[in-house]
């Protein structure tokens, strides 16, 4: 598989006939003819998402984080570790490992936005870790300290690894279902630990960051879940038996993974996570990035802790995305009938 090209006007790629990878696009922006028009109206959405992580007050997480319990705030520290590590390989995966394959225009447009808002991502990290330690290097460099965080980091990135030195179909389709993996469990469950501590009234900046933060990945998840889909029609021949069971496994290993380090970076200490709720809740976000994107579900087991979507709602959201598809952000609106 070849990267496209970013200027071809030798292209006579109709509209009609533009694929998700593998096509033959002239390079050129032509908005108002578009074939996968969910990428358009998402483009919108994401848009009309914007926020910035300095508007976000984190005067009282200064006073709580010097009160949390050693437990909680080396959950904390881990948690935040952590996602700095994913939002960094996400904005230089979607930019120079997945976009240069992608052959849709507007679907280009869309994942040069989520690297932007995974840069932000960054940024907010940036303003958290300030607020509430004296010595930033302590959380950006645990992850050359704690080896647990180091293996797991090693085995999200491999996947993209992958793509990277070996650029064939497969290989870019099993980086789609490693974004439903990174943003749809890995995100969620570093989430839930901040949230757990926001429950208890402690954190609560943070925890306004991570809704801005949720709501952004929502759309990343909406985005490669109808990407997902388009290739399923488009190239059927990708999905045999071994290759679906090859992403089956892929979910397994990071169901294991994450709840290893759930379970590590709690040590039964953080109230309301018991190791069995947190492999639980692991199982149940897998069995919907599955299920979402129609395939099998491995677990069937119920939601554990229910509450925490309460923290990802915003007051103009119409449904949560537990729920069913998100039908508003903000001032943008998702319509996936189709799907």
């Amino acid at each position: 598989m070849n990267r496209k090209k970013i200027y071809n006007p030798e292209s006579k790629e109709k509209t009609s006939d533009r694929k998700i990878f593998g096509g033959d696009p002239t390079g050129i922006f032509e908005l108002n003819d578009i074939k996968y028009n969910w990428a358009y109206n998402l483009w919108e959405v994401m848009l009309n998402n914007t926020w910035f992580p300095k508007e976000v007050d984190m005067t009282q997480d200064v006073g709580d984080y010097k009160r949390l319990t050693d437990s909680e705030k080396t959950a904390y520290d881990k948690v935040l570790s952590q996602l700095i590590f994913m939002d960094s390989l996400q904005t230089n995966n979607l930019i120079d490992n997945v976009n240069p394959f992608i052959t849709s225009p507007e679907i280009n447009l869309v994942l040069v936005r989520q690297a932007f808002e995974e840069a932000l991502h960054s940024q907010s990290y940036a303003v958290m870790v300030d607020s509430i330690s004296t010595n930033s290097d302590e959380i950006y460099q645990l992850w050359r300290q704690d080896m647990m965080l180091k293996t797991k980091n090693d085995a999200i990135a491999k996947i993209y690894e992958e793509l990277s030195v070996n650029a064939t179909d497969e290989n870019i389709v099993k980086a789609m279902f490693a974004n439903q993996i990174l943003e749809g469990i890995y995100f969620y469950s570093g989430f839930t630990y901040l949230y757990t501590l926001a429950r208890s009234g402690k954190m609560l900046g943070s925890a306004q960051m991570i809704r801005f933060i949720q709501r952004d990945e929502v759309t990343h998840l909406i985005l490669f879940q109808n990407m997902i889909r388009a290739v399923k029609r488009e190239r059927p021949d990708i999905f045999t038996k071994e290759f679906n069971d090859e992403i089956y496994n892929m979910f397994r290993e990071a169901v294991k993974l994450e709840s290893d380090w759930g379970k590590y970076i709690t040590q039964g200490q953080i109230l309301g996570l018991t190791n069995d709720i947190i492999e639980q809740y692991i199982q149940y976000l897998a069995d919907e990035r599955l299920h979402a994107v129609g395939m099998n579900k491995l677990y069937n087991v119920e939601h554990p802790i229910k509450w925490v979507d309460d923290f990802g709602k915003f007051n103009d959201q119409k449904t949560n995305f537990f729920e069913g598809n998100v039908a508003n952000y903000s001032k943008g609106s998702l319509d996936f009938d189709d799907f």
